[in-house]
């Protein structure tokens, strides 16, 4: 996924920090805090997000503030080279999607009680989008190739 300082970098213009919010799986096992860099969320529309998520996965960049409280069944599975997604080992529920080292955290925006707050700002690996729906309004968009292009930059410019 590629939201919040992402998202900054084709254009959007997203909010400073917001203030910490609380999220929750499905059953409530699994309950976290975390602070949204922006009010901008993303839409990834990649086959292993659709998979994961039954759906189109919409997050919010979090840094790295996702905290879960002690004792949540939080389970992961390694989907990529970089990449990790959290779930709950009670109910299943998608909560967060992450850079393996945790540098980078998208919560789910449905973990929250309110997902409408956040705007979706972007759609990412559109070229991947199944032609049988639309998102409405506009936003940017970034392929799959550039998605990609975006991580190897990023980790270029880590090293």
């Amino acid at each position: 996924m590629v939201h919040g300082r992402q998202a900054a970098r084709v254009g959007e213009t997203l909010m400073a920090e917001t203030t910490q919010l609380s999220g929750s799986c499905m059953c409530g096992a699994c309950s976290f805090t975390a602070t949204p860099s922006g009010q901008g969320a993303g839409a990834c529309h990649c086959g292993m997000c659709r998979h994961w998520s039954g759906g189109i996965f919409m997050s919010v960049d979090c840094g790295n503030s996702v905290e879960f409280a002690e004792g949540s069944p939080v389970k992961s599975y390694k989907a990529s080279d970089w990449g990790e997604r959290l779930f709950c080992g009670e109910c299943g529920s998608s909560l967060v999607w992450q850079l393996q080292d945790g540098s980078m955290q998208n919560a789910s925006i449905q973990c929250f009680d309110k997902p409408g707050q956040f705007d979706l700002s972007v759609e990412v690996f559109i070229d991947n989008k199944p032609a049988n729906y639309a998102l409405a309004g506009e936003r940017n968009t970034m392929t799959e190739a550039e998605v990609i292009a975006l991580f190897a930059q990023n980790a270029e410019g880590q090293s």
